[in-house]
Order: C-alpha cells, then structure tokens, then sequence
C-alpha cells in the first residue's frame, strides 16, 4: 500500500500544459517534428547582459544567501522602473523579491487567507492560482466570465459573488485578476481597476493584481504602454510581477511582489521561513534588466511577439476558429473550437491531442483554464518564432480543409 498523502495535495490538480510539453518533447525523442504553440515561455534566450552579470556576480564570489527581502539595489531598481515607466513613486521597502511571480503568489496566499475562507478569481484563469488558495486550506472562488465581461471579473460580478458569511472563517476576503490575462490576453482599463478596486474595498477586502505580462502589452502606435498598473490608483493593492516573461529570465525564477506598508511584517516573516533567500546571483543578473541596452532590446522582442500575433490570429479566423477577445498583451490567443463540431475530438482535450499525436503541433487545452466552457477553447502561445507558426498555419490550413 502506498503511504497516506495529504487531502489538500490530492486535492490539487496537475498543469495540463506541463504534461502536453512533456508528450511533446516525448514525441521530438522519438524523432517527431513537434511545432511547439503550448507553452508561456519566451523562445528568446535570456539578454546576453543580463547572463554576463550572472556570471560576473558568480565570478566575485556573490553566491551567499541575499536578506530574505531581496537585494536592496534590486528592490530600488524596481522602484526605478515604476518611477520611469509608470510615474508611480514607490518606496522600495514595499517590494520583495520572490522565487518567482508563483512564490509572491504563495506568500500572498498564505498572509491573507485562513481556512475555509474564499478568494474571487476568473474562469477562464492561471490554472495554479486555485491550488495555492487551496495549500492554505481556503476556497477558491471561480467566477465564470466570458466576452461579454471582457473576460475579467468586473465591479458588479465582485458585489454578485462576495462572500458576507456572518462566520469570519468562511466568508471572501480577496479578490485575484491579471491584467494582461492567460490564457485570454485580456487587459483591465484604467476604468475598469478603479470600479473593482472600489468594490473589494467596500467589502473590506484585498485586490490582488497579477501583471507579469506588463511589458508585453501590444500599445497603440507611438503610445508609451497600453495597460496601467494598479499601483498608479491605490497603494493599497498588491501587485505580482515576474522577471520571466518581457525580461526573459525563466529558468532564473525570479519575480517581485509591491504590497501595502501593513503587510510587509507578515510577509517578511513568511518569506524567512518559506524561502530563507532568492537566488542571490539571479539578483544581480536582474539588475542589469533595467539598463537602456536591455530595455531596448527586450521592446524590440515585444515587438516580434506582436508581429506573431498579428500573423497567427487572422489565419485562425479563417480556417474557422472564433477568437472571442483579442489579446491586448501576453503570449497567447484563446480560440474556440466550436465550429468543428467533433470532427477532430470531442473536446479541448481530445482536439489538442489530435493536433500533437497526428499533426505534431503542440497547443493547450481549454480545461487546463477552467470549467467554464472550456471544452470548446483552445490556447495557441505565439512563442515560437514566425517560420514555425507560419509552417504550423500551413499545415492546419490542409488540416481543417479537410
């Protein structure tokens, strides 16, 4: 008999799209041409930079544990970047370096939410949020939102589904967004953040922005940046925030968390405990994100993204797939799959292992998202460079041809 494991592990669902990149790079092993369109990884190699200050910071013996909170030239360099980028002043005690966005999300989690209690968050949305509120014994709360929501949850949708139990253990006490979103691209307007922040804090509870996919918003031409941080209308959010999509560095894991000055003791404390430190020569890599050089070279790989994009979204409406928002920013495009009606699988899952097993192109399901109709999507991630999605476009023209 295997040992016992805790309920909440068994509780906790596997990233689908881990285990399509794994069958993906099963099928390469065996000899396969796989067009990989699965996973949120930027192809682009981490800025030569960046790498030369890792090694740098190695070569100078900078390879004992960092204070728990990060590097303080780290966290002024970020406050740097809000200054420059946004126009916000931030006092960088109020940022914290994480194990990646997934460890501000854990710490997070684990300040706010006690047992039983319950924590807003979309359907469709970023499959592991649901299990980091379950780690701590909480409840997540998936609200369904679709188009006509713009695929976020909005001011209203916050005052439907709020939690008032009378039992201070079981009712809601956060809400989750991401602006720009996976899997949808979707991007919260300024207007839009001011309402929903309005509304979780007139049910005195906290807002949670996930924005690791600033950077790689696709702004209007001659338009500094398309999306706004919540940080430029409260200080009283947090935000999460990530080296690993528009600065490239995802084997690094490294991203950052701004909270309100109330919480910092609590997250302090968890973070000596959970973490001790952050890879102390990551830090001093990421310092050199910041420069001119890198800033201008990571734009330009932004730029390539948008250039994907707008190859890869009007091919797909023509071979029939509908694309019920178009992505305002991130890695992705969220088709639905209705108009096949089955004739290449039953559902999301079925039609992604279609496309792998017979065609050797790598998407993901919808059901790795959600509940929320998410057998009829699909993800497509235009992280790939153009020939692959343009060899991936000809090859599923011939497909749905059929």
């Amino acid at each position: 008999m295997k040992p016992p494991i805790s309920q909440r592990v068994a509780d906790i669902q596997p990233f689908q799209v881990v285990e399509m990149l794994a069958r993906a790079k099963a099928l390469e092993a065996e000899g396969r041409d796989i067009v990989h369109m699965q996973a949120g990884e930027p192809d682009f190699t981490t800025a030569p930079d960046i790498v030369e200050a890792g090694m740098a910071a190695l070569a100078r013996g900078e390879t004992q544990y960092s204070d728990a909170n990060g590097l303080w030239a780290l966290r002024q360099a970020i406050a740097n970047y809000y200054l420059s980028d946004y126009g916000v002043d931030i006092d960088p005690r109020r940022i914290m370096i994480t194990p990646g966005a997934s460890g501000a999300l854990l710490l997070i989690s684990a300040l706010l939410v006690d047992q039983g209690q319950a924590v807003l968050m979309t359907d469709p949305g970023y499959p592991c949020n649901p299990n980091f509120i379950r780690l701590m014994e909480g409840t997540p709360q998936l609200v369904p939102v679709g188009p006509e929501h713009g695929f976020q949850l909005t001011a209203d949708l916050v005052k439907q589904h709020w939690r008032s139990d009378s039992d201070e253990h079981r009712h809601t006490v956060a809400a989750v967004v991401a602006s720009p979103a996976n899997p949808t691209g979707a991007a919260l307007s300024r207007e839009a953040l001011v309402s929903l922040q309005a509304a979780v804090e007139q049910q005195q509870g906290q807002l949670v922005v996930d924005e690791i996919y600033h950077g790689l918003d696709f702004r209007p031409e001659g338009a500094t940046r398309a999306v706004t941080s919540i940080l430029e209308l409260t200080d009283q959010a947090f935000v999460v925030n990530s080296f690993s999509k528009y600065f490239g560095m995802t084997g690094w894991r490294l991203g950052w968390l701004v909270a309100p000055e109330w919480a910092l003791p609590g997250l302090e404390k968890l973070a000596q405990n959970l973490f001790i430190s952050m890879s102390t020569m990551a830090q001093h890599a990421a310092l050199q994100c910041f420069t001119p050089a890198t800033r201008q070279l990571l734009d330009a790989r932004r730029d390539e993204f948008k250039r994907r994009c707008d190859l890869l979204l009007p091919a797909l409406e023509a071979m029939g797939f509908v694309i019920p928002h178009y992505p305002e920013g991130g890695l992705y495009i969220y088709a639905d799959i209705s108009r096949f009606n089955g004739r290449f699988g039953h559902n999301s899952q079925t039609f992604c292992h279609f496309l792998l097993e017979e065609h050797g192109i790598a998407l993901t399901p919808g059901t790795d998202f959600g509940d929320y109709r998410s057998d009829t999507m699909v993800r497509f991630a235009f992280t790939t460079n153009i020939e692959r999605i343009t060899f991936a476009i000809e090859k599923m023209q011939r497909i749905f041809e059929l």
